[in-house]
């Protein structure tokens, strides 16, 4: 009887812990991704290594620095960057001419930064307003 009373208690317990393990395990849906999916997700993370590595310049930085915009803003920015922004910033990065990229460069990311402070999305400069306000 004792026997019986400690092998039932124990089969509970298995079956409420195997209870518990079975619903702690995620669904997973499996989908297949096109070629084109897979090639602009790493054609992107390449962009936005190319503008870190432009961060990376003593010119750019010290006319960031010169405009009061640090360089870990900038590179935040550039991590929460849309497809479709970094699409758009890479094109006229390469209709940039030579001698002027440096100088295009840091004028469009102050276009960017005017823009997301207008969306409210940040705050850097004080004297551009909040469209959605």
């Amino acid at each position: 009887m004792i026997r019986s009373k400690w092998t039932r208690l124990l089969s509970t317990a298995l079956a409420a812990l195997h209870l518990l393990l079975v619903a702690h395990v995620p669904h997973v849906q499996a989908a297949m991704l096109s070629n084109q999916e897979v090639l602009s997700s790493h054609y992107q993370a390449m962009d936005k290594q190319q503008l870190h590595a432009l961060l990376d310049d003593e010119e750019v930085a010290a006319k960031l620095l010169s405009m009061g915009v640090e360089r870990e803003q900038v590179a935040e920015r550039i991590n929460n960057l849309t497809p479709s922004e970094l699409a758009q910033f890479n094109q006229q990065l390469e209709q940039a001419p030579a001698g002027a990229g440096v100088v295009g460069i840091i004028v469009l990311f102050l276009v960017i930064f005017i823009i997301t402070d207008m969306l409210c999305a940040t705050n850097i400069f004080n004297f551009v307003n909040c469209i959605n306000r």
